[in-house]
Order: C-alpha cells, then sequence, then structure tokens
C-alpha cells in the first residue's frame, strides 16, 4: 500500500519533533502498581460516556458490542473514516485544525511514527499498559513502544509465510523450497514448465521488500529521537537484492500489481504460484479466490540460509489514543479490552491474526484446521513464524513518506535497466533529503 502524506502535515510534526521525543508524552513512564492511571480507567468506565473510533478493521463492530454490553453507560461510535492513507489524512487534519479527531484510531505499525513524533498520541503506560509487555509477542510489541513510554497496544500482526499452489506444484514436480536459492530454481523451473506460469507477482512494493530484508536481517533505519540513520547497504539487504535480481533480470516475476482484478485471477488460476505475506492472508483467499479452495497449502517463508528459522513481520496494525481524545480513560478502556482478554479471543474467532501470546498458544486456535488449505492446521505454521521474527527492526518515523516514493526510486527496477541495489540507493538519498528537510539529523 502507497502511503501518501501531506507534506505540510509531516513538517508541522516533525517541527516538533526535538521535545516530543525527549520527553514523557504524559505524566509517568511506569504504569506499575500505585500508578493513578487504572484507577481513572475504572472511574470512567463506572461514569460512563461516548468514544468514538476510527478504524476499518471489520471485527471491531462484535468487540464494540461485547464492551457496551459489558459497560452499559458507554457507547462506542465506530467509523469508517477510511483505510490507511485516508483515514491518517482525515486523523492529521483533524489533529491540526483542533477539533474532530476520535477518541481511538487504527494506525499501521509502520505509520504509528508519524504520530508519535509530534506528541499526538498519548503514552498508554500510566493507564496501565506496561502490564501488557509480556501479553504480545515481540514484533508487534517492539512496534508500539519506545523505552518506558507505549504509544498504542497491538491490534494483530502479520508474522510472515509462504502460500504456494500445491496443485501446480504436482502438476510440474516442483518441490517446496526451503531456501531463496530453491526458490529461484523453482521459479525457473515453473517458468520454463509453462511460460504462463511466474513464482510471484511484484512490481514493487515497499512493504514487501522491507519484509524480505528483516528477514534476510537488514536492519536499515536507525530511529532515536531526532537521529535517524538509513543505510540499505548493509549485509542483509545485499542478500536480498542479489536473489530478487536474479528474478527480475531472468523475467521470472509476473508483472502484476498485488490486489488487483489480474492478481486475484492469478491467484485463482495458478498462473501466479506463491505468495510470501503475512499470516492474514487466508481470509483474503477465502473471500477473494474461492474457486481456488483447496489448491493452495502454507509453508515456513524459505530462508537465507540453509537450516535457520528467521521470520519478519508483514502487515498488522494497532490502537492508538490521539492526545485531542475527549475522554482518554474510556478511550484507553475500550483500546484494552479490544486487544487483549475477551475482545481479542473474539476478534481471532472472526478472522483476525493475534498477536497476543495467548491466543497464539492456545491449542483451539493451533488445532484449527483450514478447509481452504486442504484441511491443513495453518496455524502453527504462522505461530511458529510469530515466535522466530527478528528483533531490532526499527522504522523511520516518517515511514509513510518514505514508502510515497519507493516506487519513484525503487520501482524503476521492475520497467527498467535499473538495479534493485541503485534503485534502494536512490530510495536512501530520497529518505534522507526528507529527513534533512524536516529538521532530523539523518546519517547514512
Amino acid at each position: 500500500m502507497r502511503i501518501r502524506t501531506p507534506r505540510r502535515l509531516l513538517g508541522a510534526l516533525a517541527v516538533a519533533s526535538a521535545l516530543a521525543l525527549t520527553a514523557t508524552a504524559c505524566g509517568s513512564s511506569g504504569g506499575e502498581a500505585g500508578d493513578t492511571g487504572p484507577k481513572d480507567v475504572a472511574a470512567a468506565l463506572e461514569k460512563g460516556g461516548k468514544v468514538t473510533v476510527w478504524a476499518w478493521e471489520p471485527t471491531l463492530k462484535k468487540v464494540a458490542a461485547d464492551f457496551e454490553k459489558k459497560y452499559p453507560k458507554v457507547d462506542i461510535q465506530l467509523v469508517n473514516a477510511g483505510t490507511g492513507d485516508k483515514q491518517y489524512t482525515a486523523l492529521q487534519n483533524a489533529l491540526a485544525a483542533g477539533s474532530g479527531a476520535p477518541d481511538v484510531a487504527q494506525v499501521e505499525y509502520y505509520a504509528l511514527g508519524q504520530f508519535t513524533i509530534g506528541k499526538s498520541v498519548e503514552n498508554l503506560a500510566p493507564y496501565g499498559a506496561t502490564r501488557h509487555a509480556k501479553s504480545f509477542t515481540p514484533g508487534p510489541w517492539n512496534a508500539v513502544h519506545q523505552g518506558k513510554d507505549i504509544y498504542a497496544l497491538p491490534m494483530d500482526s502479520g508474522p510472515m509465510a509462504f502460500f504456494y499452489n500445491k496443485k501446480v506444484f504436482d502438476k510440474h514436480h516442483i518441490k517446496v523450497p526451503t531456501t531463496w536459492d530453491e526458490y529461484v530454481t523453482a521459479a525457473r523451473a515453473l517458468h520454463k514448465a509453462d511460460p504462463k506460469l511466474f513464482i510471484t507477482n511484484d512490481t514493487g512494493d515497499a512493504g514487501a521488500t522491507t519484509s524480505l530484508i528483516w528477514q534476510a536481517g537488514g536492519r536499515p533505519y536507525r530511529a532515536e529521537g531526532t537521529d535517524v540513520g538509513i543505510d540499505f547497504g548493509d549485509a542483509g539487504t545485499k542478500k536480498y537484492t542479489a536473489t530478487w535480481q536474479k528474478l527480475l533480470d531472468e523475467k521470472l516475476v509476473a508483472p502484476i500489481t498485488s490486489w488487483s482484478d489480474a492478481w486475484y485471477k492469478g491467484l485463482a488460476d495458478g498462473s501466479i504460484a506463491t505468495l510470501s505475506i503475512g499470516a492474514w492472508m487466508p481470509a483474503n483467499f477465502s473471500s477473494g479466490v474461492p474457486s481456488a479452495s483447496g489448491d493452495w497449502r502454507v509453508a515456513p517463508l524459505p530462508q537465507w540460509t540453509k537450516g535457520d528459522t528467521a521470520s519478519s513481520e508483514n502487515g498488522g496494525s494497532s490502537l492508538a489514543v490521539p492526545k485531542a481524545a475527549k475522554n482518554k480513560e474510556l478511550a484507553y478502556a475500550f483500546a484494552e479490552y479490544a486487544t487483549t482478554g475477551a475482545g481479542a479471543a473474539t476478534r481471532v474467532a472472526d478472522g483476525a491474526f493475534p498477536a497476543t501470546r495467548a491466543d497464539l498458544e492456545s491449542q483451539a486456535f493451533l488445532d484449527t484446521r483450514f478447509d481452504y488449505f486442504g484441511g491443513q492446521k495453518a496455524n502453527r505454521i504462522f505461530a511458529e513464524s510469530a515466535r522466530n521474527v527478528g528483533t531490532g527492526w526499527t522504522y523511520l518515523p516518517y515511514q509513510a513518506y518514505a514508502n510515497s516514493v519507493f516506487n519513484d526510486t525503487v520501482g524503476k527496477a521492475y520497467v527498467s535497466g535499473t538495479k534493485l541495489s541503485d534503485g534502494l540507493e536512490a530510495w536512501q538519498e530520497a529518505s534522507v533529503k526528507y529527513g534533512d528537510d524536516q529538521g532530523f539529523t539523518v546519517n547514512k
């Protein structure tokens, strides 16, 4: 998904960043026993009131109804203000105007930094959020906190897995690759067997690229307050570019954009034979490609080094409380309910992929059979992937802007003779320039 964020608003946020990231967002950073936050939350629930929630995630509808039933004095107003970039633009406009902001907002992990940088979302530690530090899997939890400050609660996660069309693989005697070298070999064999078949599709996607670099051990970003580092010359990034360049040079990936009609058709007829994507994908298969039910299976991601089990995240979002929220205690109470305990279980039952350890480790979750995948217990693979997500990954505090210029830089490798490594260098330069222009200290 390409996120286009208004330069004026990001600039305003960046100007405030020097103080924003060196101060605690509100009150104490502790959240341990003795803090007044949790008591205030309980009092707010007893008093009641209205909470406006901006979110596009469909499972929240049932969660909101259950919350109102449990707390009859609370009225949850669930609003779809648009998905991704549309909602972020609306939210930034409301924050800049000083009115109209929701009490709770769904924010994807990669985009959270653009709101924390200007202190436009609450630090949830004083409300009691620190007690959930061990409740969530490492990837999502790492994405929502900075030191002792917690700027959102993880709503779901996207540990990566390898989806492949077993029917196509069996027909052409292709073995499921366990390494990326084997993946390239499979891509060649598949395309040679039938030139209409491709191992996957790719027209340039920032999220997919950074997820695979993450899995390869690359850590191109560093962010400590207003001090930012960007380096796409590390060993992990080079592993990725060396492999993916072979696929592009040999025209082994379909030039089809994900989520397009042509993409769904390719998944349905098997001409796109694999996807390396987040564990939230099964629901999209079932709803978007029903005719291929039974053809597809799930396996662990191929590895960059044989025998490894490394994984990474692709997608996922959180619930944040804007500073402009009218009832912060009630807002936190709903965010906590929706992301932990009964609320999380409800969402998982309705198809969301959990960020919570308890749900990931429950026997019922692990034993769930997916008819779409031939009765496979796919959650076991997803849960293992979640446990193996590499640590230390960081997004830029202006990742939304960086992603918006991905196709103007790296994207050229898909439509011209530009090498991926050169495209990533151009992306780095564009991201460095933008950061410098916005007042960050950016190092390469």
